[in-house]
Formats: C-alpha cells, sequence, structure tokens
C-alpha cells in the first residue's frame, strides 16, 4: 500500500492544523516551569536511551568522549532513574560475563534500572534463506541472555526482509523469525519488541499485521515517534500519528520518544529534524497524548538525535519538554 508523501512545509502544516486546541502561548510556556509531579494514574515516567549519546560513545561530531560505562552514570546525573540500552555500544562484549557483571554494578550503584537493549546488527528475522533466518535467531540469543542478566524486560529487534519481496511474502517470513525468537524470549522471561525502523515495519498496518500473524504474548512492538519513513530514497513516509495509535495495543514497557532539534519556530512542543531526505516536524504533546489515552504509563524513552546542540543539552530540553507535556496532559 502506497501513502502520499508530504513534504517538509505540507507535514509541518498538517501538524500545526491538527494540533489540539490545548496547545496555546500560555500551554507552551509550561516549558518554562517547574514541572508537577505526574499522577502515577494520568502520568508517564521518563528513560534515557543509550542512542542518545552516540556521538559521544563514537567519539564523533566534536562531542567530549563517554565511555559505554559510565552510562548510568550519566542518566542519573538528569534524574534519570533507567535506560535503555544499545548493543553497538558494548558489540563484542554481551558473553563478558566481568564486563557484563561491571555494567550491573554501574546499574545498581547509580539505582538506575536497565530496560533493554537494543539489538541491531545481528541478521534479518525475515530473511527469505530458511538458514539464515535461523542463524539471525541465535545469533539474538546472546543478547536475549545479557538482557536477562541485566535485569532488562526486553531486547528491541528488526523486522527486515527482502524488500524486493512482497508485501505478504515479507510478513510472513518476518512472524516466522520473530516467533521462532519469542519462544527463545519466553524461556527467559523476556519480551521481544519490535521498532519501526526503517522498511515496511514503518508501515503501521504491516507491522501490526506481522504482530498478528506471529500470535506470541512475548511479541510486542516498540513504537519510536520519529522512524516512519517507509523510503527515505522516494520519500514514502506513513503518518506518524496514524502509526502510534495503531502500535500502541502491541506495547509492552516502552515507547520511544525521538528527538532532533528544539526551537526551530515550530512552537515549544514541536521537534523538528531539517536533515535533507530526513525531514520531520513531530507534535509532542500530540503524540503524548496519544499514549496515554491508550492506558499506557510506563516509561518514555528519551532519544535524541538532533544535530542543532550537543547531546546533553539535547537530552536535558527533550526531558524538560515531556515533563512540560506531562504537566499538561495531566491537568
Amino acid at each position: 500500500m502506497k501513502h502520499a508523501t508530504p513534504d517538509r512545509r505540507q507535514f509541518l502544516q498538517l501538524a500545526t492544523a491538527t494540533a489540539t486546541a490545548a496547545l496555546t502561548a500560555g500551554t507552551r510556556s509550561l516549558i518554562a516551569q517547574e514541572p508537577a509531579a505526574a499522577s502515577p494514574a494520568k502520568g508517564f515516567k521518563i528513560s534515557l536511551a543509550e542512542w542518545s549519546l552516540n556521538k559521544r560513545m563514537f567519539k564523533r561530531g566534536g562531542e567530549e568522549p563517554l565511555d559505554h560505562l559510565d552510562f548510568c552514570k550519566t542518566a542519573r546525573g538528569f534524574g534519570i532513574d533507567a535506560v535503555e540500552y544499545v548493543n553497538q555500544m558494548f558489540a563484542d562484549r554481551a558473553e563478558d560475563k566481568a564486563y557484563l557483571g561491571e555494567m550491573k554494578a554501574r546499574q545498581e550503584g547509580e539505582g538506575v534500572a536497565g530496560l533493554l537493549i537494543m539489538v541491531d546488527r545481528e541478521g534479518q528475522m525475515g530473511d527469505p534463506d530458511a538458514a539464515k533466518r535461523a542463524q539471525s535467531v541465535q545469533n539474538h540469543l546472546k543478547w536475549l541472555d545479557a538482557a536477562q542478566f541485566l535485569g532488562c524486560h526486553s531486547i528491541r529487534v528488526n523486522a527486515g526482509s527482502d524488500p524486493k519481496l512482497s508485501y505478504e511474502q515479507q510478513m510472513d517470513l518476518a512472524a516466522d523469525g520473530l516467533r521462532q525468537l519469542c519462544l527463545e524470549a519466553d524461556k527467559r522471561g523476556l519480551y521481544v519488541v519490535v521498532e519501526n525502523h526503517g522498511g515496511l515495519s514503518s508501515n503501521g498496518q504491516w507491522l501490526t499485521g506481522v504482530m498478528k500473524k506471529a500470535d506470541h504474548p512475548r511479541l510486542g512492538i516498540l513504537p519510536d515517534f520519529g522512524n516512519f519513513y517507509i523510503n527515505r530514497n522516494t520519500g514514502e513516509l506513513y503518518n506518524p500519528y496514524k502509526g502510534l495509535r495503531e502500535f500502541m495495543p502491541y506495547v509492552k514497557q516502552s515507547v520511544s520518544a525521538k528527538a532532533y532539534d528544539w526551537g526551530t519556530g515550530a512552537g515549544e512542543f514541536y521537534t523538528e529534524d531539517p536533515r535533507e531526505g530526513r525531514e520531520m516536524t513531530l507534535d509532542y504533546l500530540r503524540l503524548m497524548k496519544i499514549v496515554l489515552d491508550a492506558g499506557y504509563h510506563g516509561y518514555v524513552g528519551i532519544e535524541f538525535e538532533g544535530d542543532g546542540m550537543p547531546e546533553m543539552q539535547g537530552i536535558a530540553k527533550t526531558k524538560a519538554v515531556l515533563e512540560a507535556v506531562r504537566a499538561r496532559l495531566a491537568a
């Protein structure tokens, strides 16, 4: 199914026109105020995704280097008590018990909970070659074990397949690989959550179709606010608000609040990615209302990847926006 793709200006106009009436100048000023405590029945908790610090971790972009083992300390410095790890930051240490033990000690020492490990580069769960698909499942087992050791509830995986295959074929293959992995996750008491991460996984109807076909209680979705481009080369974009609504019934215990640049003129509750081929403008107030209206009150993970400010500043700004949105929606 093809979806019309608005350009950056059209998308911003769409977001502005459909934003809730409560998004007024007075509401926007909440960001500068001390955030009110969230009601457990109405609010949500805030966590930090390690990808927010990818420039520091990978020593690029002129950012001050940061060691992976200091991630929990950094999160605690923002007053955040839960983290989402990225396997790329310790790719060769998944089976290193001493290293994982140090990670766990740092985690516990900072009073921070490990929620999940985001796993990439371990093969395609929907590979059309049955042997390769089985190998992809096998490759993920070490991350299930690491997640269990660290006290996480999930690993986040991708549902990639061969884009040359049909919509239905890719759905069948991804469902098969994911179900196989869930059988292993169930033995460890863990969830397997799939992120909308490009290709058909960014199509809300396709990914929810995969959930239905796989039909396993350990399988869910980790919705990412910003990853709704099906094809960046052609500009094919799935409506983020529609996609989020479709994903929410399949959410387990995590939501990813992708953030780009702030203060772009779009509005205080809007985050905007100005990069060519990646243009995206998102209304956090509208997105978080969808999340809460679905009955979700768990962790929402900051995933900052903007270029308009340093990572530490971007994380702090995103946290302030989430707190202001939380206060507004809990009122």
